[in-house]
């Protein structure tokens, strides 16, 4: 057991971790999770019946994730619940907690306060959904902690189905993916862009792109590992846990069909889905 982790019985029956998303973006979550958490299974649930949360009027979305959930935890009953979706948890994060006192949840916000603590020219640029660009709470997170940084918000309208398709193995254009990163980088009194938030879970698998098609070289910014680590720290922890569970492990799609491209990813990440 380490500082971090809190203690469990040795012969505790472990309840699985519960990662929600609009769709495959929390995989990038339940990757790093997975490593700090070996003894622990895994429930993904992908909102795909709606996806993308950025179509959705805000008090629609929230009603439906708190509908979701009250189901969900019926019928899982995890020990934990991540919310890896900035859309998801700036919008209905609060109203989760207040719904569901006895449940804890991991959620996912903006990196804007580590992006301040890095950044060399204080040039700093927030890839998201225009959902999270419109958030109360992402203005909230620039007040409180980059206030004295240029920080431009950039809210993509086409990148989370860009990722979905890409992760797939379908192709995605060169043109399409630069119209989408080009207004992350600005340049101001000789100063540069050094740190780009990618503030959707989705980014990430497109990472390599965007390196790749990046005017110039910056610091992209991955939330998921700290998300994993504080998941880590707030999941009860045994080193003779019993051994990992075998009914565990799967995906659950709210649409209830996903495709064949889709099924072999979830097994990509030892998921059944």
């Amino acid at each position: 057991m380490t500082a971090e982790t809190a203690p469990v019985s040795e012969k505790t029956e472990l309840k699985p971790v519960l990662v929600f998303d609009s769709g495959i973006g929390g995989l990038t979550v339940l990757r790093e999770a997975r490593v700090l958490m070996p003894e622990r299974g895994f429930i993904y649930v992908a909102d795909d019946a709606g996806f993308p949360y950025g179509d959705w009027e805000e008090g629609a979305l929230e009603t439906r994730i708190i509908t979701l959930f009250r189901r969900l935890l019926s019928d899982y009953r995890p020990e934990l619940c991540v919310i890896a979706c900035n859309t998801a948890f700036t919008l209905a994060g609060s109203a989760l907690r207040r719904a569901f006192p006895d449940m804890t949840f991991v959620g996912t916000v903006p990196a804007i306060k580590p992006a301040a603590e890095r950044t060399r020219s204080g040039l700093v640029s927030v890839l998201a959904t225009p959902g999270t660009v419109k958030r109360a709470y992402t203005r909230e997170l620039i007040q409180s902690f980059a206030s004295q940084c240029h920080v431009r918000l950039v809210g993509s309208e086409n990148l989370a189905g860009m990722a979905e398709a890409y992760i797939r193995g379908e192709p995605v254009s060169e043109e399409a993916v630069k119209a989408e990163i080009t207004p992350c980088f600005i340049e101001k009194d000789g100063r540069r862009t050094d740190i780009v938030v990618l503030a959707c879970t989705h980014y990430p698998f497109m990472a390599n792109l965007f390196r790749k098609y990046a005017p110039w070289p910056v610091d992209w910014l991955d939330p998921a590992e700290a998300i994993a680590r504080q998941t880590r720290r707030l999941t009860p922890f045994s080193r003779d846990a019993l051994q990992h569970p075998e009914d565990q492990d799967f995906a659950v799609f709210t649409s209830g069909n996903p495709d064949f491209a889709t099924r072999r990813l979830m097994q990509g990440f030892g998921l059944r889905a």
